[in-house]
């Protein structure tokens, strides 16, 4: 019979180390072996004469899915462990990272082994993936971890100390030095000053955000951070975009989500244009002289992209645009549409799909779409509202032909797939910026408010709740700007990148309805924004591929049968 675990004392006499770093290293050795045996049960399912058969990938959809989320518990206990050598090495591992390491990683070591919540209606354990015996798995450490690590006295600390502190823990990454230190100051300075105050009201009057901050923001260059330098950019790392994502979009998701538009263009331009198409472009997107948004969405085809129907047809110097768009951000205002659309009629998958830069006068808010042969309307949403979005409509639309990407047809699915990597970066990052918002606002507002005598900080289940999100969101950002450090580092990262926009869209939602939660009824009220937040969280699970297909994405790479 397994002994009782009451105390860091007991876990030190089962395990030889009581501290949270040396139980997390035996807990990730333990749970890597069993996700490598999951693997194989699940591979078995789906895996025939050599490849993955997609019939038996439909099949086992809930098996494969529930292996991406184990898979994405396992990276990301490597990762806080990653994290917390590091600052270790450094001296700087105190009370409060020592506190959010545990909370964080008993936790998840704790679902690991009872169930991982894929959806809140939806877990899935180890035995649905093959492991029995889960109970006899869990050595000592592990019991030690889970029983030690995140406790009720652990919350209560870890929250005092934030309160005590002013602020939430430390927002430092492995590996990350003083100059991204001073990036983050500058906009986190920036967002309090000319965001945050104006944040809520933009959102309630579903304004389009200024111009003239827009414009700012081109001059503290936001939207040529990644931008060689030789084309007119900062040529700045992905890390550094994080960094930016995630302050602007703790102070709003929508200004945080501007600079995303720029991002996938330059992408597209840096990876599949013609050097005279990088040289006219990239200055202008880098300065924010035009503004790009990204045309892909139809109606009816959701992630399905090869099932295209939009038109593009060559006549003489141009093409000829006909066909329907959907969900796309910004549009009115955008100078620059990189537009998918389908220039081989004889196909019916992505082969037959090109990319264009395709220009379009300035709307304003009197006329949204003047352009010849272009129509639009907007879908009013719950939230992420500064940009709008909008259906297209396109009925004899011309596009130059010297601005099909690349000069070559048939190359648009593949140029798009490039960019992927980059825009599921981006997004982990603004979740993280809106689960830091969701806490910060709920912590707040937990000291202020008094109920029974006291403020509600002081009850155990509202500093749980406050707890878990400050460990959670640790969690997130060690698995994102780990994944920016890998496309940093020109290593393929498709894996990382969907790690961390699955974990971190849940993550900024659990974070916001908690925040909700614990304002009670005034968190169902409009005039606070916590409301605002749980409307902005929402949508991180579905932009940049639903956490379904994101899912399914993972689970291909993981059961992919490796080639010698």
């Amino acid at each position: 019979m397994n002994s009782p675990i009451k105390s860091v004392e007991d876990a030190a006499k089962v395990s030889g180390g009581s501290d949270v770093i040396t139980l997390t290293a035996h807990t990730l050795a333990v749970v890597e072996t069993l996700f490598e045996e999951a693997r194989e049960a699940v591979a078995a399912r789906v895996i025939n004469a050599g490849k993955i058969n997609a019939e038996a990938l439909e099949t086992h959809q809930f098996e494969a899915h529930g292996l991406a989320w184990f898979a994405t518990y396992v990276e990301a206990l490597r990762q806080m462990l990653a994290w917390a050598r590091d600052l270790q090495t450094k001296g700087a591992f105190g009370q409060v990272e020592e506190l959010v390491m545990g909370i964080a990683c008993g936790e998840y070591a704790a679902q690991v082994f009872a169930g991982i919540p894929m959806s809140q209606t939806e877990t899935v354990r180890l035995s649905d993936l093959g492991i029995e015996d889960v109970e006899a798995r869990k050595t000592a450490p592990v019991r030690a971890l889970i029983a030690t690590g995140n406790t009720p006295s652990a919350h209560r600390r870890l929250v005092a100390l934030m309160v005590e502190r002013g602020a939430a823990p430390s927002v430092g990454a492995l590996g990350m030095d003083e100059d991204y230190d001073m990036i983050r100051d500058q906009f986190r300075r920036f967002a309090d000053d000319k965001v945050v105050p104006f944040a809520h009201d933009w959102h309630l009057k579903d304004e389009l955000i200024p111009m003239d901050l827009i414009t700012e923001m081109g001059e503290l260059g936001v939207f040529g951070l990644t931008i060689p330098e030789e084309y007119g950019g900062f040529g700045m790392s992905k890390t550094a975009m994080c960094v930016v994502s995630e302050e602007l979009s703790r102070g709003y998701i929508g200004v945080g989500s501007l600079g995303t538009r720029s991002e996938i263009a330059a992408e597209l331009i840096l990876c599949g244009g013609t050097e005279a198409q990088k040289h006219q472009w990239l200055p202008k997107i880098a300065s924010a002289e035009i503004l790009p948004t990204a045309v892909f969405t139809e109606p009816n085809t959701g992630s399905d992209l090869g099932a295209l129907r939009t038109r593009a047809v060559r006549e003489a110097d141009d093409y000829v645009v006909t066909g329907n768009k959907t969900w796309i951000t910004h549009a009115a205002r955008a100078d620059v549409m990189t537009l998918l659309a389908r220039t081989d009629p004889e196909t019916t998958n992505h082969t037959g799909l090109s990319m264009f830069l395709a220009e379009k006068p300035r709307g304003s808010a009197v006329e949204p779409f003047p352009a010849d042969g272009m129509s639009g309307g907007e879908i009013e949403v719950l939230g992420y509202r500064g940009m709008k979005e909008y259906e297209l409509g396109f009925d004899g639309f011309k596009v130059k032909a010297e601005n099909l990407l690349g000069q070559a047809e048939g190359q648009g699915f593949r140029q798009l797939m490039q960019t992927f990597e980059s825009a599921r970066i981006q997004t982990a990052a603004r979740a993280i910026g809106v689960a830091q918002n969701a806490m910060e606002t709920a912590l707040a507002y937990a000291v202020d408010r008094k109920q029974f005598g006291k403020s509600i900080v002081e009850f155990p289940r509202v500093a749980s709740k406050l707890a878990l999100m400050a460990a959670e969101i640790m969690v997130a950002r060690q698995l994102t700007y780990y994944s920016a450090r890998e496309k940093d580092e020109g290593r393929r990262c498709d894996l990382e990148a969907g790690m961390a926009k699955l974990l971190g869209a849940r993550i900024a939602w659990s974070s916001a309805d908690n925040g909700v939660q614990i304002h009670g009824g005034n968190g169902f009220a409009l005039e606070y924004p916590i409301s605002r937040i749980l409307c902005d969280a929402r949508i991180l699970n579905i932009f940049e591929g639903a956490a379904e297909i994101q899912a399914q994405v993972i689970a291909r790479r993981l059961l992919e049968p490796k080639r010698n």
